[in-house]
């Protein structure tokens, strides 16, 4: 049975390669961590897993850095910034591996690391690739590396990669290969960015406001007071229960509750709550002819 559900995390003075300059000194350096047999691999996962040993967790992640290293490679072509970002984020996905990992399920422990180690890094990738994320479902992040892979298979045998069949073949919807190949063709354009000479305005001077105008705040608050004062007026058409439920439940900021309203008049909360929507439909149909 698994004691500890937060066990492992790296620590940054061994596992997060914040500090090197180049990836060869982080290699050189990780290199004095010997790899472990399959053996002790298992011996390990289970002191991990049955009694929460730090010091055997440890002893996982740091043996099997160099298996960050490799996994990380295969993302070179979709990450051109600082590398030992990647490694970094696959630090962290090979630290929770080792939390997570369960010895009793049959499967080997790297394989199972690899598929942490992956999710942390495409994580990453799709988080920061651009200023705007471009990944934001799970269609889209599956997009993010097929879809120029399935158009070069596709063109190599003579088939035209149109959005309808790379939608069929990726099992996605049209829809989403649409909008990735316009994610992926497009630039980031900076709001800050000016328009025209470095003098000109700049694009967020263009914008337009999310505030309402002058016209619509005075045709607001019209309505607003004749909305409050049709209220008054319909005051001595209501009964006790109803003005309580209208002017102290449905107009407050901080409503009174259901129950509260019910012990008031000795009465179940459901009864509190039919009068509720039959005052509410009542209102609906006189705003409606006050607007005929």
């Amino acid at each position: 049975m698994k004691v500890n559900n937060c066990l492992i995390m790296p620590m940054k003075d061994d596992l997060i390669p914040l500090n090197y300059r180049d990836i060869s000194r982080y290699m050189r350096d990780i290199s004095q961590y010997r790899l472990l047999s399959k053996e002790e691999t298992y011996n390990l996962t289970r002191l991990v897993y049955e009694e929460g040993d730090k010091k055997a967790g440890r002893t996982l992640v740091v043996s099997n850095l160099r298996l960050v290293v490799k996994l990380v490679m295969n993302f070179r072509r979709y990450w051109k910034e600082n590398f030992l970002d990647l490694i970094q984020e696959g630090n962290f996905g090979l630290a929770k591996a080792v939390d997570k990992y369960d010895p009793h399920r049959g499967v080997q422990f790297s394989s199972y690391a690899a598929y942490w180690i992956r999710a942390y890094i495409l994580k990453f990738i799709m988080d920061n690739w651009r200023l705007v994320k471009i990944g934001t479902t799970q269609a889209q992040r599956k997009l993010f590396y097929s879809l120029n892979r399935e158009k070069k298979s596709l063109e190599s045998q003579g088939i035209k990669a149109d959005n309808d069949t790379l939608a069929r073949n990726l099992k996605v919807r049209r829809q989403d290969v649409q909008e990735m190949e316009q994610r992926l063709n497009n630039h980031d354009l900076s709001l800050e960015s000016p328009i025209g000479d470095e003098h000109g305005p700049s694009h967020k001077n263009f914008l337009q406001s999310s505030c309402p105008g002058v016209e619509e705040e005075v045709a607001e608050h019209e309505y607003l007071v004749w909305f409050l004062q049709r209220l008054e007026d319909l005051r001595p058409e209501l009964s006790e229960r109803e003005q309580v439920i209208l002017f102290e439940r449905l107009l407050q900021e901080e409503p009174r509750t259901l129950s509260n309203i019910a012990e008031q008049f000795s009465i179940s909360r459901e009864r509190i709550r039919q009068i509720e929507a039959a005052l509410l439909k009542r209102l609906k149909t006189i705003m409606t002819q006050e607007d005929c």
